[in-house]
C-alpha cells in the first residue's frame, strides 16, 4: 500500500474515518477448532479499517455471520462477525462500546499520521511482505492450496493456510521448493532449499497469477 493522502477517506464523523493499510495480525473463527476443541488461529493482514468495520486479507475465510476474534498490530483485539466475504478474506463488523470505539478511532487517526513514518527502515530489513501477499503451496501428494505470505526473505517464508504441514514436509511455494521447519501461532515457516534472488523471488512465488 502506498502512503498517498487518498488512503485516508474522511466521511464526516470522526469514527467513520476509513484507512487503507497493510498491517499484520491474526484471527480465529468460532467454528474452526483444532483436535483439542480450541479455536484455530490464522495469520492475516488488515487492509482497510474504520471504527466500525475492518477488512482482513487471508488465505482462510468463513461465511457471513461467523463470529471472529482478531488481534491486529497497533489496533489490539477486535471482536465481531463476518458481514461480507471477499475473494481472499472477509470484512467483519466491530462490536465495541462507545468508549472502545472512540479509542479505536484515536488509534486509526494515529495510523493515518504515522503509518509510513518507518517505511525506509522496513525496506532495509531482511524480511519483508511482498506486494501481493498471496501464493500457492503444493504438498507432496500433489494437492495445492492458496496461502498468505506473512513475511518473506531470500532464504525462507512464513506462511498461513488452511492446512498446516508437519515439520519436515517438503513442498513448493509457487515455484520455490522448501521444507517446513517450524510451526507458529497462525501458520508455519518454510526454509528454501536454495537462496533466492531478491529481484526474482516475488515472481517465483506467484507464477500462476502473473501468467494470467
Amino acid at each position: 500500500m502506498n502512503g498517498d493522502d487518498e488512503d485516508v477517506v474522511w466521511v464526516g464523523r470522526r469514527q467513520d474515518a476509513r484507512l487503507v493499510v497493510s498491517i499484520p495480525g491474526q484471527f480465529s473463527l468460532a467454528d474452526r477448532r483444532d483436535m483439542r476443541g480450541e479455536r484455530r488461529v490464522f495469520s492475516c493482514r488488515a487492509v482497510n479499517v474504520s471504527a466500525h468495520a475492518i477488512a482482513l486479507a487471508s488465505a482462510v475465510s468463513g461465511k457471513v455471520g461467523d463470529r471472529v476474534i482478531a488481534e491486529i498490530e497497533h489496533l489490539g483485539k477486535l471482536k465481531g462477525s463476518i458481514m461480507r466475504v471477499l475473494e481472499r478474506g472477509f470484512v467483519m463488523n466491530i462490536i465495541a462500546s462507545a468508549e472502545e470505539r472512540e479509542k479505536l478511532a484515536t488509534k486509526i487517526e494515529w495510523l493515518a499520521k504515522y503509518k509510513d513514518h518507518d517505511e525506509g527502515d522496513r525496506r532495509a530489513q531482511r524480511r519483508f511482505v511482498p506486494a501481493n501477499p498471496y501464493s500457492q503451496i503444493m504438498l507432496p501428494d500433489g494437492s495445492t492450496q492458496t496461502c498468505l505470505v506473512v513475511d518473506l526473505s531470500i532464504t525462507g517464508a512464513a506462511l498461513s493456510a488452511e492446512a498446516v504441514p508437519e515439520v519436515g514436509t517438503v513442498l513448493a511455494v509457487g515455484k520455490i521448493v522448501g521444507r517446513v521447519v517450524r510451526h507458529f501461532e497462525g501458520g508455519f515457516a518454510v526454509q528454501f532449499t536454495e537462496r533466492q534472488s531478491p529481484d526474482e523471488i516475488e515472481k517465483k512465488l506467484l507464477p500462476s497469477l502473473l501468467s494470467r
